[in-house]
């Protein structure tokens, strides 16, 4: 919903940006995924333990609590919207419902339910996509033509002023490199995604998934682009939005505005699908976060004699909540551009985790006193930058240089606390790793 929103008020500038993910598979598949496989690691942040320290797992791990949380709440609200949009429904009481259905199936379910999951409301999402795609131009008088001719009069594809630095928040260089960053975050410091490297039987399983991955989002592109794009001719042609219409809403309105009400019903349910999966990775995640980075890690002493399991479903319900009430407070401000606030959150929350593995990985000088310092001005300046309203994605790219820059110059003036990195960097990989606790 957020995407096609973002080509439906402006173009296709930040569809270049999904291109990251092609370049960022070779350098997952040759450096981070053979870290992740080799430590045999429960949580993403158990690497920077056995790199750095324990406060470092602690915080990052901590870093992921919050960004999913905020990731939960963005979530939840954007079916919501779909609903309020085109009835008098309490959009709270829609919320409450629609987030504890989602809390009680991840309470009831474990990763491999929500993998699986995952790809089968995948391609029902996909699925929806192009019949929203299909249906839209049967609708609009002149079909595709006047589509065409809409993204040639009012430069709705890629314009020259995207390539205008004057006008960073569609500057396709800085859209393509902060969603490298972004990119680069969901797939080596987001435990949702992370947990995923242990599930397949051999690295050469992953390796494959990962490449199926990226080419499954080049499917993505013209889809839910093309869809926004096809929505604004639209209702530039056909018909009208009403006034004061927040527009993260444009897609599920024309579905139940405009569709067959059994097929808008399957569509409100592939929406509401593909909510729901994303909101039990996050909620599952949290989960094995809080358990495995700090209670097993930190007081397992003092719970010994408590069930993990049961405690685990008492953290679903508890972040849940908590992104439920997030989410209710968006409905409250009835935020719009939904695509902007989460590439924000992306950027400050997730984005420096990245910076510190890169750092930790490929860099052998990098100490604890550096990243904790690089980590803490980097999350600091990602605020920074976010409050001056630049972009996004600029917030992206100085959440990530700074992080390893600093990070390795603070290492650099403070060299000790360095302690064995053996099989744990590029230059050492291959060599025989032994964990120090």
């Amino acid at each position: 919903m957020s995407t096609p929103e973002q080509a439906f008020l402006s173009d296709w500038a930040y569809a270049i940006g999904s291109f990251s993910i092609l370049i960022i598979i070779p350098i997952l598949v040759k450096f981070y995924i053979p870290f992740f496989r080799k430590l045999k690691v429960t949580t993403a942040y158990e690497y920077l333990e056995e790199r750095f320290s324990p406060v470092m797992r602690a915080i990052s791990s901590l870093l992921f609590v919050l960004y999913h949380i905020s990731r939960v709440a963005i979530v939840i609200y954007l079916p919501i919207i779909a609903i309020t949009s085109v009835s008098n429904i309490n959009p709270i009481l829609i919320a409450c419902v629609v987030g504890g259905l989602c809390i009680l199936y991840t309470f009831l379910g474990g990763i491999e339910g929500v993998i699986w999951s995952d790809v089968i409301q995948g391609f029902l999402l996909l699925g929806s996509a192009l019949l929203i795609c299909v249906l839209g131009i049967f609708y609009i008088k002149g079909g595709f033509g006047t589509v065409v001719n809409d993204v040639v009069t009012n430069h709705k594809f890629i314009s020259g002023n995207d390539f205008n630095i004057g006008n960073l928040s569609k500057f396709v260089p800085l859209i393509l490199a902060g969603q490298i960053f972004n990119s680069l975050y969901q797939y080596t410091g987001s435990q949702d995604v992370v947990q995923r490297y242990q599930t397949t039987a051999t690295i050469k399983d992953t390796n494959k998934s990962m490449y199926t991955n990226g080419w499954l989002a080049l499917i993505t592109i013209p889809l839910f682009f093309g869809m926004g794009t096809i929505l604004y001719s639209f209702y530039q042609h056909t018909a009208a939005l009403p006034a004061g219409f927040n527009t993260s809403a444009v897609v599920p309105y024309f579905v139940i505005t405009q569709m067959p009400a059994g097929v808008a019903g399957l569509v409100i349910a592939g929406i509401f699908a593909a909510a729901q999966s994303t909101i039990a990775s996050s909620l599952n995640a949290i989960s094995s976060c809080v358990i495995t980075d700090f209670k097993q890690r930190f007081f397992n002493d003092k719970f010994k004699n408590s069930n993990d399991v049961t405690l685990a479903r008492g953290i679903i319900i508890i972040a849940g909540v908590l992104g439920l009430a997030v989410a209710i407070y968006l409905l409250m401000g009835n935020a719009s551009q939904i695509w902007n606030l989460f590439l924000s959150v992306t950027g400050i929350f997730g984005v420096p985790i990245a910076g510190i593995f890169a750092v930790g990985i490929f860099t052998k000088r990098a100490n604890t006193v550096g990243v904790l310092t690089g980590l803490v001005l980097s999350v600091g300046l990602s605020f920074w930058v976010q409050s001056l309203n630049i972009s996004s994605l600029l917030v992206a790219c100085v959440a990530f240089i700074s992080a390893f820059v600093l990070s390795y110059v603070v290492s650099l003036l403070f060299p000790g606390g360095n302690h064995d990195v053996t099989g744990l960097t590029v230059s050492t990989i291959n060599e025989t790793y032994v964990k120090k606790n």
